[in-house]
């Protein structure tokens, strides 16, 4: 089993549900999510924020901290992760942004990614991450490193939201 699949096992278990916030992925953890059969019994859904207006007017992005670090931040990811998880109701909300290229963006070089994870007590879990290679691979390696860290994230509170 996929650790996708693992992951959307575990929280239909837990009965909890999960809704994700990308930017520089750009749909591409939704995707992959979405190919599991079955998903749609724990994946609420998400918002594709490319632009960094949207990361304020959809998900709560404080817009002061926008103006003071840009999109690409340690907060802005965490403010990302809790704003999906209210908008779409869900126990969990997972969110990336950073830089896939080919240019830096707010200062920070190509490769820089921030994930973090809104568990179900609003707990923030998060991962920098400092990736090398192409757009494409950055972008994948994000997305693989996303579900790694959710994937801890709801081991980590198993049992606590089952019945």
């Amino acid at each position: 089993m996929t650790q996708v699949a693992e992951v959307l096992t575990a929280l239909v278990r837990q009965r909890s549900t999960l809704a994700v916030a990308e930017s520089l992925t750009g749909g591409l953890i939704g995707a992959t999510i979405t190919t599991v059969s079955g998903a749609s019994k724990a994946f609420r859904g998400g918002v594709i924020s490319y632009a960094t207006d949207l990361k304020q007017a959809l998900l709560g992005v404080p817009e002061d901290l926008l103006l003071r670090e840009g999109a690409v931040h340690p907060e802005v990811a965490a403010a990302m992760a809790a704003g999906v998880a209210r908008l779409c109701e869900a126990t969990y909300g997972l969110a990336v942004t950073g830089v896939a290229g080919p240019e830096p963006q707010d200062g920070r070089p190509v490769g820089t990614v921030y994930v973090a994870v809104s568990g179900p007590h609003r707990e923030i879990h998060q991962r920098q991450l400092s990736l090398k290679g192409s757009r494409e691979r950055i972008r994948i390696e994000t997305m693989d490193q996303a579900i790694d860290l959710l994937a801890s994230v709801v081991k980590a509170n198993e049992g606590e939201h089952s019945g």
